[in-house]
């Protein structure tokens, strides 16, 4: 059906009056949660489990007239993510029509302003109140049950008003996480033994707190689910995302957030973040509620694109952050004189005191009612405005638009000094003003316009899997991707049927370019000269660039239309070309060649690399492509896999080359008590791709025979030290015995000697970011150039005045020939995060990758970046009969550089390999 008809029938739906009525008092009997807990959420040592929140969920859904209860997907761990939608009975009975008024509107496709207006009159905002992402965090998993069972059974006037304006959704969002810390937290008989920070693993399966990271990948089956309610089914207006804790000496941190914003998105949905924010603040005041800071207060900012709530700014809905303090265990507000003196954003200290647990979910529900009062207040505007920003990134998709950044700014300046200085007649009073008319010379270059669309064609894709999963990624979040169903001709080249097409005239186009632009992040110092002001998260991490995805910008007029794709895409199938011949070759640039691999690992079937180009039925493949012998088995697993993978395997007599002989691994993926996320994401890329595995903690490393049970040792960037040593741990004595094999820390003093002797013994050790410190430990031949020599003529790290780059995209040459880079391009893009470079002092070592250009900068911020120039990014090294790789940039950081994998998997493989 048609946009306008579907339009039509809603507002034939509409009732003769916009005025929605309150909802009715409300006589049912639904049974309290303490009930179901045994006490009652916020009782100091105490915590209710998913378990028993699942049991009152679905007990009160049969008892009340206000709530459905709903399961947006499962969990990592197989649980049902459940989502309690509550409203008045009859909103609930009109669910459909109303989430359809919401995407409708959210979208703006096709939709005049009065019939936007007329939709908006009718329609009601949907609010989004998630808790428990952070499970650790536990005061609004555990306010839930109170703020959900009120609105259930309040009768009061403000509750029977937001019942009848408007549909609150109520998502658990880590039911995993939810049972295993209130559960953990719950063991001890002894309540003042009682305690969160302990728990043995990572509070979501796979990465933990990194769960809040994922947003514009959404590799994680719990942010998948929460994308997919947000973003392709119900469109709110708002997304309140809770966590804590908040800064010390207050109580709570509600927006406004400090500078920077990023420069893709609509302004409207920052003035709009900040009118709730101040509402949120306003009602806590006037509930004798103080403590409550924002701005300068924290250093959250709206920059970053992979949190639950700042991915809704690319969406154009309101997204709010708060941090509360809080525990079951009762704590004490410390003084903090700074915290005393009230400011614009502490307008209210709060006094040193003993602290309990009800009164940060006293402080939650109030917060909570806020959101729900101010959405009821504001309906129609709340819903017409996300039209309106919708409408207008279409207009900016469909015309000449530009996004302006630090770097177009510089550039201005810069055409400022030449071109005629504007004449002061006194009003400027000081102003750095320039000619005006740079604006549309400099601000407006057309060589500088965001693009119209972007085409990715079918036949130049490196590795066409992964092309899919950046597009499945945007399509996740609700991005309109375009397929081409024949060939095409646009701007003089010719795309092949199958190519996609992703346009910006679409409602969440600055969720599009902040996927396909380099970020371009502001120098940001406290004062001139003095340190950098730490960003909230990483500053360049745009996925076109992390997936090594090829792309033309369309600048000027469209491409054809194409038929969207309805859903989320598999790679095209890959095909045995060929027949008969000795075995098989298959290229060595796509991710998918290493699951190939795995699966003839496993079946102890023989897989060769090739150590120089080769050309097999016209077709070139650069060193490192795989040679496998036909064996009947080899032939069968060959034959089942490339049509899924989407790879192809090529039919031909062995091939006249130098080969090198892989063979199965053991691999130890290192980790330490309470989880290292980064080794945490590496399980999950290992088990994307079949890599077999076993976790080692540093107990078993020190014990040291490590070669009779591994092959490869992989130590990822926070297992030696950042958050991995920081985790407080335990008594052996205080847990249960299956996991006190976990404790322990990786020391110089008794780990390090038994790495080296495992790697000198044969055993391979590959290293990824931080933990690269690792090869001078080992006595490698590298030295770390980012130095300096100190007061004390002792060489010291260069400061963060001089050198800072907090998670960037930068440019590095490989050695293509070196099989720890087969399948790289000479030139790829790393991600980088402050990580180790090197010197390689002797030919012990290889320089496999390097940077060389003092401005390597693809995407974020790189302050000092001509420090890099010259110096070894990975490392090559042998010790004794072993290896030693050193992979400094962040190729896995957190399952987002699809395009580096290779560089961990390569390591793999060729440190055991038999190498002739």
């Amino acid at each position: 059906m048609h946009r306008a008809s579907i339009v039509a029938l809603m507002l034939a739906a509409a009732p003769a009056t916009a005025q929605a009525a309150p909802a009715p008092a409300t006589t049912d009997q639904v049974t309290a949660p303490e009930a179901v807990f045994g006490t009652r959420t916020g009782t100091d040592y105490f915590l209710a489990d998913y378990t028993m929140m699942t049991q009152w969920l679905q007990k009160a859904a049969t008892e009340s007239s206000r709530m459905k209860l709903v399961s947006i997907g499962k969990t990592a761990e197989g649980r049902e993510q459940y989502m309690a939608i509550v409203s008045s009975p009859e909103n609930l009975a009109k669910l459909d029509h109303y989430r359809e008024i919401s995407k409708t509107l959210a979208l703006a496709k096709g939709l005049t302003d009065d019939e936007a207006h007329a939709l908006a009159k009718e329609g009601k905002p949907i609010v989004w109140i998630d808790a428990g992402l952070h499970a650790t965090e536990v005061v609004n998993a555990q306010t839930h049950p109170q703020i959900i069972y009120e609105m259930l059974t309040g009768n009061d006037p403000e509750t029977l008003r937001i019942l009848g304006d408007e549909i609150v959704l109520f998502p658990f969002a880590n039911p995993d996480g939810l049972e295993l810390v209130a559960d953990w937290y719950m063991r001890p008989a002894d309540k003042l033994k009682r305690r969160t920070e302990t728990i043995p693993t990572l509070y979501q399966k796979y990465v933990g707190h990194d769960d809040n990271r994922d947003s514009y990948m959404s590799n994680m089956p719990e942010i998948t689910n929460i994308n997919r309610a947000s973003f392709r089914e119900w469109f709110p207006q708002i997304i309140y995302n809770e966590h804590q804790t908040g800064p010390v000496g207050t109580v709570v941190f509600i927006p406004p957030f400090r500078d920077y914003p990023n420069f893709n998105y609509d302004p409207l949905v920052i003035n709009q973040t900040d009118a709730l924010a101040y509402q949120m603040h306003g009602r806590l005041l006037a509930e004798g509620k103080p403590g409550s800071t924002m701005r300068s207060g924290a250093p959250y900012s709206t920059w970053f694109n992979g949190s639950i709530r700042t991915v809704s700014y690319f969406h154009n809905a309101i997204g709010i952050l708060t941090e509360i303090i809080g525990n079951p265990t009762p704590m004490d507000i410390p003084l903090v004189p700074d915290n005393q003196l009230a400011r614009e954003d502490l307008i209210a200290p709060i006094a040193p005191q003993p602290w309990h647990f009800q009164q940060s979910i006293d402080y939650v529900k109030s917060m909570d009612r806020a959101v729900m009062d101010w959405a009821s207040r504001n309906s129609s505007t709340l819903l017409y405005n996300r039209y309106v920003m919708g409408r207008d990134q279409i207009r900016k998709g469909s015309e000449d638009s530009w996004v302006i950044t630090p770097k177009r700014i510089t550039a201005l300046n810069e055409a400022a000094k030449s071109a005629p200085k504007p004449v002061d007649t006194g009003e400027f009073r000081g102003a750095h003003v320039v000619d005006s008319r740079l604006y549309d010379t400099v601000l407006h270059d057309p060589v500088h316009r965001a693009p119209r669309a972007y085409l990715i064609p079918a036949d130049s894709q490196p590795d066409m899997p992964t092309t899919i999963r950046f597009l499945n990624a945007l399509i996740k979040l609700g991005v309109e991707v375009q397929q081409a169903d024949r060939p095409f001709t646009f701007g003089g080249k010719t795309y092949p049927a199958g190519s996609f097409v992703v346009r910006t005239d679409q409602a969440f186009r600055p969720h599009v370019l902040d996927m396909f632009e380099p970020q371009d992040h502001p120098q940001d110092f406290a004062y001139p000269g003095g340190p950098p002001n730490k960003p909230y998260d990483v500053t360049g991490y745009n996925l076109s660039y992390q997936m090594n995805v090829k792309f033309d910008r369309v600048l000027d007029a469209f491409p054809d239309q194409f038929p969207a794709v309805p859903d989320e895409l598999t790679p095209p199938a890959g095909h045995v070309i060929g027949s008969g011949g000795d075995g098989f070759v298959v290229s060595h640039a796509t991710n998918n060649s290493f699951t190939l691999t795995n699966r003839l690992m496993k079946a102890k079937q023989p897989v060769y690399w090739m150590k120089t180009p080769v050309t097999v039925a016209g077709q070139s493949f650069a060193p490192g492509a795989l040679w496998i012998p036909a064996s009947a088995e080899a032939r069968r697993i060959v034959t089942s896999s490339v049509g899924p993978l989407g790879i192809d395997a090529y039919a031909a007599p062995k091939p006249q080359a130098e080969t090198i002989a892989i063979k199965p691994v053991r691999i130890g993926l290192v980790d330490v008590y309470g989880g290292s996320m980064a080794s945490g994401w590496t399980r999950w890329i290992f088990e994307q791709f079949e890599f077999p595995y076993t976790k080692v903690f540093p107990q078993e490393l020190d014990k040291g025979g490590l070669g009779k049970k591994y092959d490869v040792l992989v130590f990822q960037t926070d297992v030696l030290g950042r958050e991995g040593r920081a985790r407080r741990q335990p008594d052996a004595a205080d847990i249960p015995a299956e996991y006190r094999p976990m404790l322990g820390a990786i020391t110089k003093e008794k780990t390090y000697p038994q790495i080296a002797a495992f790697a000198k013994a044969g055993g391979t050790v590959v290293t990824v970011g931080d933990a690269g410190s690792l090869g001078e430990a080992l006595g490698l031949p590298v030295s770390d150039p980012l130095t300096k020599i100190g007061k004390d003529g002792k060489r010291v790290p260069l400061p963060s005045t001089e050198f800072y780059i907090p998670g960037s995209i930068l440019s590095a040459k490989f050695d293509v020939s070196d099989p720890l880079a087969y399948g790289m391009p000479e030139t790829a893009d790393v991600f980088y995060y402050n990580s180790p470079v090197f010197t390689v002092t002797s030919p012990g070592a290889k320089k496999v990758a390097w940077f060389d250009s003092e401005t390597p900068l693809r995407s974020g911020w790189a302050w000092g970046q001509k420090a890099l120039n010259g110096t070894t990014a990975i490392v090559d090294a042998q010790l004794g009969k072993g290896h030693v790789f050193l992979l400094g940039p962040e190729v896995t950081s957190r399952a987002q550089p699809f395009s580096t994998f290779k560089l961990l998997f390569n390591g793999i493989y060729y440190g055991p390999a038999d190498v002739k």
